[in-house]
């Protein structure tokens, strides 16, 4: 989702509620600790130089019971990093905590903002080796050449 989207969908909501794609739901007393944009310059695995720009997002599970984060809050803050940061529409990435730090993709399943999670991938699968996955058939649909078979008790196997 990008930044834009989400800023569209906050003035009609009554809650700001975070589910990951478990189901868990992100408790309602969590606190949006950062809103950023992140630019990472890399190079990929066949040497290609590469940047990708996210919008970022922190959740923090606090000990604060009372704290409910209201859609006007969240997108004053989204308003005031764009001004201050000069944040671009880009897609964002959500920082959240369970074991450990977890960077998801945002959705919106028409009530809540959904955290999906994200996979690795090589990005350059043409040119570091990685062989193209085979084709997988049904056996039982291929044809039978009756002329090179084996019968039971005929002697070739």
């Amino acid at each position: 989702m990008k930044l834009s989207k989400i800023k569209k969908l906050l003035p009609i909501l009554d809650n700001v509620a975070f589910q990951l794609e478990n189901g868990n739901f992100v408790p309602e007393h969590f606190h949006v600790t950062e809103v950023g944009q992140i630019t990472k310059n890399f190079i990929d695995c066949g040497g290609v130089i590469r940047t990708e720009k996210v919008v970022n997002f922190q959740l923090w599970n606090a000990d604060d019971f009372e704290h409910r984060l209201k859609p006007t809050k969240l997108l004053n803050i989204i308003k005031l990093s764009e001004e201050k940061l000069g944040i671009e529409d880009a897609e964002i990435e959500v920082e959240y905590q369970s074991e450990t730090i977890g960077k998801y993709d945002l959705d919106f399943n028409g009530k809540t903002f959904v955290l999906k999670n994200k996979t690795t991938a090589c990005l350059a699968q043409d040119t570091c080796g990685i062989p193209s996955e085979k084709q997988k058939k049904n056996l039982a649909e291929l044809p039978v050449n009756n002329a090179n078979t084996c019968t039971p008790g005929g002697g070739c196997c």
